[in-house]
Order: C-alpha cells, then structure tokens, then sequence
C-alpha cells in the first residue's frame, strides 16, 4: 500500500480517499486516479442539500447502466455522476445542512460489500463512485448515514437498508459511527468507550456528521448541549433532584455558597414540594448574608412539613438574629424539637434583656435601656433594626444627639427584614412604627422638622391606633408649627412675639435644642443677655457640640463683660471653625479686653494673620524671651520651600492667634542665624516662656501645626 509520510489523523477525506482507491473501490481505475471533482462535473439543477430526501431519490438516474448504490447519507436532486462530491454544493461551497434520510421502497437499495483481508488495516479513504463515503475504524469500515444520531453503544443500522451483496465480505450497514474503533457484528455488543461521543445534529455551529465529545461517564442519548452538559458534569443526573442536592452539600462543605446555592435553587426547581431542599436553600442564604431570604424558606420548608425538626430549628436560630425572641421560641418548642443548648441560652438571655429594657423604659431610666439594648445585640441580634432603634432613643433621651445621629443611620433596612414578621411588636408598637417613632425625634431635635413630620406620619398610617405613636406624632406636628411661626416672626422684627412663638413649641418638646437657640437669638435682640445665655445653657446642655448656641453664649458673655466666659467659648469655637475670621477676630478683642480687665502688659497680643519679621539680634531675643509660646521661621528669600511654607504659616497665624509668629531671613541676618546656628532652611523653632521646646528642618505641614497645636 502506498506511504505518504502522514498519519491517519493528518489526512482528510480527500487524502484518505486516494490513499485508499487502490485497494477498496467500485468504481473505474482510471477514475479512481483522478483528483476529486468541482462543481462543473455535477449536474445539479440548483444547489441543493447533498443529503439525499426521500423524493429526491425517487428521481436518481444512473447513467452507468450497471446495479444502481443508494445510501440513506447521499444523494441528490438529478442525477448524479461517479465523480459526485458528497457535501458540497454546485458552487464547490461545503453544505452542512443535515436530516433524516429514507430510501423510498421504488429506488434500488443495495449496501456496499468490501471483502478485507485478515489483519489488514489500510487507511481512511473515500470511493469516488457514487455511494456513501467510507469511514475507517479499527478493521473495518462503514457507511456515513444522514442521520447519525448516535445513541446507546452507537451502533444502531439504518432501518431502511433492506439487502445487501454480501459475497463472501463483511456487511456494513450504513448509518454507523463507532468511535470505539470497533464495528458492532451480529450477536456482539460493543463495549461503551470512557467518553460519550455524541453525533451533532447538524443545526449548531458544527456540521452533518461532527461528533460532540462528552465528559460524563453514563451513556448519553442524543445531543447533549449546554447547560444540561454542565449539570451532568455536577451533579450526574440534570433530572435528579437528589443528585442536584448532593452536589450542592459537597459545594457548601466546601465553603463554595454561591454555587452551592445554585444547585439547590435547581433542586426546588425540580421538586418544589420538597422540605428538605428549601431548608438547604434556607442555610446556603444564611451563609451569604440574605437572611431575610432565608426565612422564607424556612417558613415554606415547615408548611411543607410541619414535622420536619431540622427546619425549625434554623428558623428559630434566624429569629434570634433579628431579635424576635417570641417566635424563635415557638419553633425551639415545637413537639419533638432537641434545640441545641447554645441556642436555647441564647434565647433565655434575650428574652431577660428584653424584659429588663421594657421595664426600664416604662420608669425613664434611659441609662438602663440602652446597656439592656446593647446587652439583646451582642447576643447576635445586630439584624433587628428595633433593638437597634432602642439604643438610639435612650441615646436621644440622654442627650448624645451625635451618636444617636450616626447610630440610626446603621438601622438595618426593612427590606432585608422578614416580611411575616412585620406585625410583631416592641414597647407595645409595630416594628416599622417604632422605628419611623424614633427617627422623628431625632430629625426633631436636629432641627430637621419636615423630615419628622413624613416619620411620623407614616408611623401613624402602620399603628394607626397606638397612643403613644399618637402622642408623638401631635407634638412632632405642634413643634415644627412653633419654629415656622417663630421664624416667620423674627425675620419681620417682631421679637418679643417670635420669643413666645418658640416658648410654646417648648411645651410640647422641652428637650428640644433649636427652639432655646432660636429663643436665645430672640433675647439677645430685645438686649436681654442673661435670658439669652440661659437658653444658649439649656440648648448646650442638650446639645453639647451645637456651635450656633455657643457662638451665641459667646457674644452674651462678651456683652455681659465676662471676657473669660467669653474668652473660653472662642477659644472652643476656633478649634471648631478654624477657618472663620470672625471667630478669630473675636477671640482677639475677647483676649484684649480680659487683659485689660486684669491689668496684664498687651505685648504681642494681635489680632492673626499677622507674622511679624525679625532682623535684629537684641528684637530676636526680646521675642523669644517674652511669656507664652512663640514659633520662628528662619527662611531664604529665594528658596521655593521656604516660599511654598510662607501661605501656610500666615493660616497657622490665623488658626492659633494666641502664639506668636516670626520669621527671620537668614541671609539678611546673619548675627541671628549664627547665634541660632542655622545651617538649612526651612528651620522651625519654637520657645515657650523663654525656653525652646522644639526645632525642626524642613517639616511638613501636618507635623509642623501638630507640633504649634501641641506646644500651648
């Protein structure tokens, strides 16, 4: 046989085709020589599928005169010479279209017999006469079939060959593929190989005949694509829920959840009615955060069965994480139910801190809630937004507006809340109400008063009957009804009547900080200053960092001439708004007047912003020498750093007026820069009382003010 130097798997049809025409072959010698033939020599009418339909074959005329071939894999719709190219167009294009080939009972219908003999294996080839092409596997060889969906051990004969010449040969019926490398005989059966080999069905990216390998050991029937393929590969079994399930329990050993969760959501997809599966959806949820999630399941998991004991204990575990000691307890307590021991401690110790809390609030003992509301939390209820709006009222109730502010923006959302749940009660209130009841008040005592009036409105339309959210929601309305009448009054100058305005909304809110701020402005006004500081007093006591009441208190003092009342609220306000030059001004003329008042020397006392030049030694010495704090810059005119440094020391000039600022051009005095031995600039030093504290080279912003801030 002839040697190419390629193997098998290097040739093509084609190749093969030729490599084999000497040996196997029913058509003319000459022909069989030739290369394969283009479009020119088939006479097709119009380009049609070369696989052959059943009325198409009715119409096959073989001009060879001689026994007429059909195979249910080629044909066409005229007649067709032995040089026919099988899939392939009259253009020369490859066609992959594919279907179901049926030789009618009125065409000759005959399978090619190849008598081979022992032990020979030639290669791949292709006869050129008109017939099925052949394909080599192991030994032997067979016939393309049309439809070549292979299916069991892939060795199915197409039913509608009916005879073949079998003189002294082995028959191959067409239509078999066996990637086994193996030919099905009568009375054997093949053995299944490792891999599926699936044929296409023609109608994917592939074309007629193109073998789909697969990864699943099972058998595979027809075409296995896509997703299905993917399950299979997962779980064995795409309609196995049990399968499914356990794949997705190896997955959430694994710690895998996401995916362990898909698995399950195919498990219910497959069996819906399922407890089991819903209670593992229920703890892959959990893993990933979605409680609220979770206890849906749950809940479906015990309707679907009211028995099934591991489903109850996780919902009473995911009950206790949003703080509904109530109904975790009924599912702990269910007939049958062996709770673990931790989870029944933590419930008995919730449903004490819960009680102590009630108690407490009903007396005012806000110091008592908020440790008992704190104590519920730390038990592993940080998802119930209702403990969590408790600790911000006993907040409020205690005056730390702040961390009641920043608190009551980490309430965990509604919806991430249990829907079935919604209807529970704490302190007598609706979940969602009560913590709509807490928020007016805080937006209340901001000052936010339209934001309290939508909160508590809309409290009242979820516990339309409670008393104390009727309470609340009257003197949310009431208040903010004072201020905008207030406001109104003191912008037309009617002060005395905008006093009494902000009085009455005090009445329903005598804890609210704005309206004594308000009133306070009021006071001061009508020049009543010691009014004004005692409400500026009830606001600051109520609100410790409300810079309005202290600025406010301030400038009463200073009016009052109590300069170091005046002085010490400055000195606060300046730390607090260090960018405002009024407040630096202030504190200044506050700082001189006190100095006067107790017959201090005013040297260096200045009003900021003002950094003084040194270019004497004897004026050197008399600055650093003289009380409190003093910083020296000691600079190069032409030095960029130095330059880049002189905005930032005129804002630290401003920012902290009462230490004083130098700066020394080291080039222009030299006496002083060799009596300080300065050697490179920028240099900082800074003396308090005549003693130096500190020396720096080259500093950077934030060291060099931490170190100003630092020094007095």
């Amino acid at each position: 046989m002839p040697q190419t130097g390629k193997s098998p798997q290097e040739l093509g049809f084609d190749s093969l085709t030729a490599r084999f025409r000497d040996s196997v072959s029913c058509s003319n010698s000459n022909e069989g020589s030739k290369n394969k033939p283009d479009s020119k020599d088939l006479d097709l009418g119009s380009p049609v599928s070369p696989l052959m339909t059943r009325s198409s074959v009715n119409g096959v005329n073989n001009n060879g005169g001689g026994a007429t071939s059909s195979s249910s894999s080629s044909g066409s719709s005229g007649s067709v010479s032995s040089k026919t190219q099988l899939g392939r167009r009259s253009d020369g294009t490859p066609n992959n279209h594919s279907g179901e080939l049926t030789v009618s009972s009125g065409a000759s219908e005959s399978v090619r017999s190849v008598t081979t003999p022992p032990n020979w294996r030639p290669a791949h080839r292709r006869s050129v006469s008109a017939g099925p092409p052949l394909i080599y596997s192991g030994k032997t060889f067979t016939g393309i079939s049309g439809n070549s969906s292979a299916g069991g051990n892939n060795t199915a004969t197409n039913s509608s060959t009916s005879s073949s010449s079998t003189s002294g040969g082995t028959v191959f019926p067409s239509g078999n593929i066996c990637p086994s490398g193996k030919i099905a005989k009568s009375g054997i059966v093949c053995r299944a190989s490792n891999k599926t080999d699936v044929l296409g069905s023609g109608c994917g990216n592939y074309g007629h005949g193109s073998i789909v390998r697969g990864n699943s050991k099972s058998d595979v029937g027809g075409n296995l694509q896509g997703e299905a393929v993917t399950v299979k590969r997962q779980s064995g079994s795409a309609a196995d829920p049990e399968e499914v399930k356990k794949a997705g329990n190896e997955l959430y050993r694994k710690g895998h959840f996401a995916e362990a969760l898909t698995m399950y959501d195919r498990a219910v997809s497959l069996s819906p009615e399922n407890a089991a599966y819903r209670s593992n959806r229920a703890a892959a949820l959990t893993a990933l955060g979605r409680l609220a999630e979770a206890v849906r399941e749950c809940e479906e998991a015990v309707r679907l069965d009211p028995g099934y004991g591991r489903a109850h204990q996780r919902l009473g575990s995911l009950y206790l994480r949003f703080g509904l000691a109530e109904n975790a307890s009924k599912h702990f307590s269910f007939p049958g139910q062996r709770p673990e021991q931790s989870e029944l401690q933590k419930l008995k110790s919730m449903e004490k801190h819960l009680k102590q809390c009630s108690d407490a609030r009903k007396l005012g003992d806000w110091k008592s809630v908020l440790r008992e509301s704190e104590a519920a939390i730390e038990m592993g209820a940080e998802s119930s937004p209702q403990l969590v709006a408790s600790k911000v009222e006993a907040l409020l109730k205690l005056h730390k507006l702040e961390d009641a502010e920043s608190i009551l923006s980490n309430i965990p959302k509604f919806e991430y809340y249990p829907s079935s749940c919604l209807q529970t009660k704490l302190y007598g209130m609706l979940v969602e109400a009560y913590v709509l009841y807490v928020r007016a008040q805080v937006e209340m005592a901001f000052g936010r008063f339209e934001n309290a009036v939508a909160a508590v409105e809309k409290a009242g339309v979820i516990d339309y009957s409670n008393v104390e959210v009727t309470r609340v929601s009257n003197n949310v309305k009431m208040v903010a009804k004072a201020r905008s009448q207030g406001n109104d009054l003191f912008s037309s100058g009617r002060f005395a009547e905008a006093c009494a305005a902000y009085g009455e909304g005090l009445k329903y809110d005598n804890s609210n900080s704005v309206l004594y701020c308000n009133r306070a402005v009021c006071w001061s006004k009508l020049g009543q200053w010691e009014q004004s500081v005692e409400d500026c007093n009830q606001a600051l006591k109520i609100q410790p960092h409300y810079t309005k009441a202290l600025l406010r208190r301030a400038v009463s003092n200073a009016k009052l001439e109590r300069w170091a009342e005046a002085v010490r609220d400055y000195e606060i306000l300046r730390r607090e708004l260090p960018g405002d030059n009024e407040v630096v001004e202030s504190l200044h003329q506050a700082r001189v007047a006190l100095k006067k008042f107790r017959g201090e020397e005013l040297h260096y006392v200045k009003s900021g912003g003002e950094v003084e030049e040194v270019s004497s030694l004897t004026k050197f010495k008399a600055a650093i020498s003289s009380s409190g704090v003093a910083v020296i810059h000691f600079k190069v005119a032409s030095n960029e750093q130095c330059e880049e440094l002189s905005p930032f020391i005129n804002m630290l000039c401003v920012r902290y007026p009462s230490v004083k600022f130098f700066k020394v051009d080291v080039e222009e005095s030299i006496a002083i820069a060799k009596a300080e031995s300065i050697r490179s600039v920028p240099t900082f030093k800074i003396y308090k009382n005549g003693e130096k504290v500190k020396e720096m080279v080259r500093p950077s912003h934030q060291f060099l003010e931490d170190s100003v801030r630092t020094s007095f």
